[in-house]
């Protein structure tokens, strides 16, 4: 009989896609598994898991807000009805495993099949645990992590090290230089900067490579620059008639194995799939933290790296101010360039998809 998967969580990308990436791989391992998953009400998974090809079904929970709000109030009423749906689902689809990749809707899962006695894991992205997976690490069988030292937030004798799962084609697609750049309409052999802010973009980042953009050009510099959403056209005001030719703005950037192979330097926020990715392209970079995230997890992402001369931290604050000297600074020191390479590579795990499959299959009870 096949076995049955639920992976639960969402909320953002960085959840999102190492759970279709652990989806994958089980279905390579056990063509006929059945994975469900769970998500929140009108989050981005909702969308992204049915994309993919998997079923997914809804709770209705939402987290606490930062700020002072009435929804904080329902909050409570919101978990147990939440928790309640887990009950259900796990009744109805009685899965062998439970893995949750973070978020609201995988605490409520996770904890809910803890109580039945089903065996769950949890898998933490980032270098700081979330509150929410900080909880379930007492309850659940084991703990799949993606940077060393992490005992010190969960029990050691659960964890493993498997790194993070990033996308097949990052690691699977080995694009040419030359090529990659004529893709973006840019010349093949000028020094080359991928700006990037996830799907949503950066503010910071995008006002300080406007703001740099003539200093990039005098200095033949090209720039790859994924705006995100919604600020595309103030983008492409910033670039003037002498960087026309050496500017490639895209508010989203499909083929990111392409925009990794062309660029000499990438310039990124610290989530911790992005930072995953960069490890596997060996990417030079520059890390600029979103220091609203949970519990700031991004700075402590970008300091794991920075220690080991392996990126470079640049505090939100200081971007517009001091990205163009850190570009430059970058540019002029090949032999720097070439060391945090070979730094970063080594934090490189694309095999993590597997490694953490590996842990989910060892938890499926015995059927003797």
């Amino acid at each position: 009989m096949p076995h049955r998967f639920i992976i639960s969580g969402g909320g953002t990308g960085g959840h999102i896609f190492p759970a279709i990436a652990i989806a994958n791989t089980i279905k390579q391992r056990e063509p006929e598994a059945d994975i469900l998953f769970v998500g929140a009400k009108g989050k981005m998974e909702m969308e992204k898991v049915p994309a993919a090809g998997y079923k997914i079904v809804g709770l209705n929970i939402s987290g606490i807000r930062r700020s002072l709000s009435l929804s904080n109030l329902l909050v409570p009423i919101k978990l147990l009805n939440a928790l309640s749906q887990a009950f259900k689902i796990l009744r109805d689809f009685k899965p062998d495993v439970v893995v949750g990749v973070g978020g609201f809707a995988s605490g409520a899962l996770v904890f809910a099949a803890s109580v039945k006695g089903i065996p769950t894991l949890i898998q933490e992205q980032n270098s700081f645990p979330g509150v929410t997976n900080r909880i379930l690490s007492r309850r659940v069988k084991a703990i799949c992590v993606a940077y060393p030292d992490m005992e010190k937030h969960f029990p050691k004798a659960k964890l493993v090290i498997t790194g993070n799962p990033v996308r097949s084609e990052i690691y699977a697609s080995k694009p040419e230089q030359g090529a990659s750049r004529a893709h973006f309409g840019l010349s093949a052999d000028r020094f080359t900067v991928l700006a990037v802010g996830g799907s949503l973009g950066a503010r910071s980042i995008n006002e300080a490579m406007a703001k740099n953009i003539s200093q990039f050009a005098s200095h033949n510099i090209q720039i790859i620059w994924q705006t995100g959403k919604g600020h595309l056209s103030q983008a492409e005001a910033a670039v003037d008639a002498a960087s026309k030719d050496r500017v490639c703005v895209q508010e989203f950037i499909a083929r990111m194995d392409l925009a990794y192979a062309a660029a000499d330097v990438v310039v990124s926020r610290a989530g911790a799939i992005a930072v995953s990715e960069l490890c596997v392209v060996k990417k030079p970079c520059i890390l600029v933290p979103y220091p609203f995230a949970a519990e700031d997890h991004q700075t402590s992402n970008a300091k794991v790296l920075s220690h080991v001369k392996a990126a470079v931290l640049l505090p939100d604050h200081e971007v517009r101010e001091k990205l163009g000297d850190s570009v430059l600074n970058l540019k002029n020191d090949e032999n720097l360039r070439i060391e945090m390479s070979a730094n970063i590579g080594k934090l490189a795990k694309p095999d993590a998809a597997n490694r953490i499959t590996d842990e989910v299959f060892k938890l499926i009870p015995s059927k003797a």
